[in-house]
């Protein structure tokens, strides 16, 4: 996907390297850090991190580690979470003294070694089976993040009808709004590779619920693979979670969101795989990189202008005369055409000379105006009278030749290929020694 970049930003320092699958048992970091966030979970935390920590000890083929965070508990959490550390040699304990879920979570993945970062409710309503499955694609080299659905056909689910209309209500709100395609935002039960987390991290604001909503639509905007595991889910009855607040602090996210990406103020150009890894993004000698899709979105923006188009030149044609009309119709289908081949065929974001291509766009619309006005002109020469229907016949036939030539203009002088810039490695992660590690934990910085 190409982007344009914010005014000194090189892009090539954050894009991502093709994806690799991880070593096994190379180095003492665990490859699989587990984070349990919780706030006033005394009851639970016991029973929930033991049983955890049973399953990945007999199932999981790798070193884990699972990580407590504490969100500003004022029971007794932090004592519970003390005691496991010091009994369970895989288990660590990170104080925060803010709450928020999101806080708890972006604190401990960006100080962890680990090459593999998952999160899961303290309640484990979500079945263990589920998360070496969960994982083992982002192991693999397959996937950059992963989610447990609740909502997949072959997923199992126990909840009341209130949790299961709301659940359903919000994604087909992030369906609607920010055309999400993933199918559950909010199961708390999810994975990330730690080079994705360091890159990722830093655009998601929220430090809240929405947290795993905004990063999973970010994500899945810049073009990064979310894989989805069905699971078995038991709703836990004494969930402290207030569903009316977090509804509410949701749809402001949603709004902030979408706001942010319709303006194009994320710098998502961070966050693009290199092509090569998928054999469809293969260079194919004598085809050009990219061809394929863009005129795939260049037909499916063009028959949708052209249906625009259509419909304004009727309207206009009921006042005025055809010319008129014609130039009225096509100057507005034109704006709309170039910005919206600039977004979906181009892949060019954010306002970076977005009035010039506007411009640019302008005159290939005057081509077209010339062609579709010249079209009319003729077939007024030719008769006095002639019928409505013919002349939409002329003017479909007109714009078919100027879309040919518009699509030929838009690529090679509108929004060209940038050169191919010089891939320069993707810097390493910050080193995360024991002390460093432990410290970030405590302080939450």
């Amino acid at each position: 996907m190409r982007t344009d970049s914010s005014p000194g930003t090189d892009p090539s320092l954050g894009v991502l390297p093709a994806r690799e699958h991880l070593p096994a048992g190379v180095g003492d970091a665990p490859v699989l850090d587990v984070v349990i966030p919780v706030y006033n979970e005394e009851r639970d935390l016991g029973p929930c991190v033991r049983r955890l920590h049973q399953h990945l000890v007999g199932t999981f083929p790798y070193r884990f580690r699972i990580t407590i965070a504490d969100n500003a508990s004022t029971d007794a959490t932090p004592d519970v979470a003390a005691a496991l550390a010091a009994a369970l040699p895989e288990v660590r304990n990170a104080r925060l003294e803010q709450k928020g879920r999101g806080r708890a979570l972006r604190t401990v993945w960006s100080a962890s070694d680990a090459p593999v970062l998952a999160y899961m409710d303290v309640d484990l309503s979500t079945d263990l089976n589920a998360l070496l499955p969960l994982v083992a694609p982002l192991i693999s080299g397959h996937s950059d993040l992963a989610i447990g659905s609740r909502l997949a056909r072959s997923s199992r689910v126990v909840r009341g009808p209130k949790r299961e209309f709301i659940s359903r209500a919000y994604n087909l709100i992030l369906r609607g709004s920010l055309q999400a395609r993933f199918s559950d935002a909010q199961c708390g039960f999810k994975a990330i590779r730690r080079d994705v987390a360091r890159v990722l991290l830093p655009l998601v604001e929220d430090s809240g619920w929405f947290f795993d909503t905004e990063m999973l639509v970010l994500a899945e905007r810049a073009g990064l693979r979310i894989h989805e595991v069905p699971v078995d889910w038991v709703d836990d009855p004494d969930s402290t979670v207030h569903l009316v607040k977090t509804a509410t602090d949701d749809l402001k996210g949603v709004w902030r969101v979408g706001r942010a990406l319709a303006v194009g103020a994320l710098p998502l150009d961070r966050l693009g795989r290199p092509f090569g890894d998928d054999p469809r993004d293969r260079q194919v000698p004598g085809v050009p990189r990219g061809l394929a899709r863009q005129l795939v979105g260049f037909c499916v923006v063009g028959v949708l202008s052209t249906l625009v188009y259509l419909l304004l030149y009727s309207g206009f044609r009921t006042f005025t005369g055809s010319q008129v009309a014609n130039t009225l119709a096509l100057l507005v289908s034109a704006v709309a055409n170039t910005a919206a081949n600039r977004r979906l065929t181009f892949g060019v974001r954010g306002r970076d000379r977005a009035v010039r291509h506007q411009a640019q766009g302008l005159v290939v619309f005057a081509i077209g105006l010339a062609l579709t006005s010249g079209s009319l002109a003729a077939l007024g020469a030719a008769s006095a009278d002639p019928a409505h229907s013919t002349e939409l016949a002329v003017l479909v036939a007109a714009n078919l030749a100027a879309t040919v030539l518009r699509f030929l203009l838009f690529r090679a002088w509108v929004f060209p290929e940038p050169p191919a810039a010089a891939s320069l490695p993707v810097p390493g992660a910050p080193d995360a020694s024991r002390p460093a590690y432990d410290h970030e934990l405590r302080t939450g910085r």
